[in-house]
């Protein structure tokens, strides 16, 4: 029989839930009504039959991701309000009477559940939905291997991670939420470093940029940014799928521009150069910096309100369990922090778009060719079939970039102001 707070705990996970279906569920509406419409500024760009098409992509997609939530959060709540936590808890514990031996096994197992869970739906997308549009060039082998690597280095990572945070539980019982925390820092700014160099080439093959005078353009646009980087690439993203896009990635001196091959053959030199001006931008603005720090700021929050979460006899009352071992109640303050989360979700959104409407800004300024980072959304929305018509209630809570008809309205805006102060200049 349910507790008054675990029925709580309980109505609000399903509030939550309730929201973020509903959501989905207005932006499938909205976007049945909209579906032989074409965005004036896509028009010659996108006909009523790629509309059409970008359509179907969207409700294929969204109904697998539906399904696999529905499924995910089905386990959830036999986990959490089932008895199934306090289950797997007990059965861990009978395991092995070390307490990092514990945690290694409780947490890596989860590891491989949640990668068992999501098999089926990642198989389904990418061999039927993707290759339905066109998009998967992957061989099933290939798709294999890959998860495969992701496993293996994520249950190596996620080893280290356990070994080191646990001992530093049981060495610091006091204080382990400021070492914990701090370590976490740490190894991120580590992995940011590395993985560039020892993680990525294990699923791609970077390579000089091939199109001639590109990357030539791209260190002149770098050095007019201030920005250094170490070097430019071009990946083999084509191996893998027909989707384009660009990034950096690294951080301090091991800065790297990589570029998709896709994205190389499907636009103009302008287009990419302002596509990664869009970057530079990010740098330039301090985004990337501003965005650790308040990451940061919240995490030590969160561990410290973990810390003292996790030595109340009463939270395994609150999912109606017995008493649990350390790692089954901070899964359950993970779960505790996720229903905290959701609701601030439009709130992380709203930051990370006006992030990125300040580096369209910037683009703009850099290049002096705002039509080109529009043209340059244009094909990424065309050639990715990206949803030209988000319903605007799910785009502010669930986008973390303003819509793509916003981005271009406003790029175009800036690119008749552009004129209008070149022809009074001239007058």
């Amino acid at each position: 029989m349910l507790t008054s707070m675990t029925a709580l705990l309980l109505v609000v996970y399903l509030i939550n839930l309730s929201i973020g279906f509903w959501l989905k569920y207005l932006n499938l509406t909205y976007l049945k009504r909209h579906t032989e419409s074409v965005p004036p500024e896509f028009e010659g760009a996108v006909d009523h039959g790629l509309v059409q098409k970008i359509s179907q992509y969207t409700f294929e997609n969204s109904r697998v991701n539906m399904v696999e939530s529905a499924i995910g959060n089905i386990f959830l709540l036999l986990v959490f309000f089932g008895g199934l936590l306090g289950v797997y808890d007990n059965w861990v514990t009978s395991m092995t009477g070390s307490f990092i031996g514990r945690g290694v096994l409780f947490f890596l197992l989860l590891l491989f559940v949640e990668t068992l869970l999501g098999m089926p739906f990642s198989l389904y997308r990418n061999f039927k939905v993707e290759s339905r549009y066109g998009f998967n060039t992957m061989p099933l082998g290939l798709w294999i291997s890959d998860l495969v690597k992701s496993f293996a280095i994520s249950s190596i990572l996620g080893a280290i991670v356990i070994v080191s945070a646990l001992s530093i539980v049981r060495s610091n019982p006091n204080w382990w939420w400021l070492w914990v925390w701090a370590f976490f820092l740490v190894f991120s700014l580590f992995m940011m470093y590395i993985a560039p160099y020892v993680i990525e080439p294990l699923f791609f093959k970077f390579g000089p940029i091939k199109t001639e005078g590109l990357e030539e353009k791209v260190r002149l646009l770098m050095e007019r940014a201030g920005v250094r980087v170490s070097r430019v690439f071009q990946v083999d993203a084509s191996r893998r799928s027909r989707h384009s896009n660009a990034y950096f990635t690294g951080i301090g001196k091991v800065k790297r521009i990589v570029l998709f091959d896709t994205l190389i053959e499907q636009m103009s030199q302008d287009e990419i150069l302002a596509v990664l001006a869009h970057e530079v931008g990010h740098w330039k603005k301090r985004h990337v910096l501003k965005r650790i720090i308040l990451t940061e700021i919240l995490a030590l929050a969160g561990v410290f309100i973990a810390y003292r979460l996790l030595q109340w006899d009463g939270l395994p009352a609150l999912i109606g369990s017995s008493p649990l071992s350390f790692y089954a109640k901070a899964v359950v303050v993970g779960f505790l922090g996720s229903l905290i989360m959701f609701p601030l979700t439009p709130l992380f959104n709203f930051l990370s778009r006006r992030d990125e409407r300040e580096a369209d800004r910037f683009a703009s300024d850099l290049t002096g060719h705002p039509e080109a980072l529009a043209d340059a959304l244009i094909k990424l929305s065309r050639e990715n079939l990206s949803n030209l018509h988000p319903h605007p209630l799910y785009a502010k809570f669930h986008y973390s970039h303003p819509p793509v008809v916003e981005r271009i309205r406003g790029l175009r805006g800036r690119q008749a102001e552009n004129k209008g102060r070149s022809t009074r200049r001239h007058v």
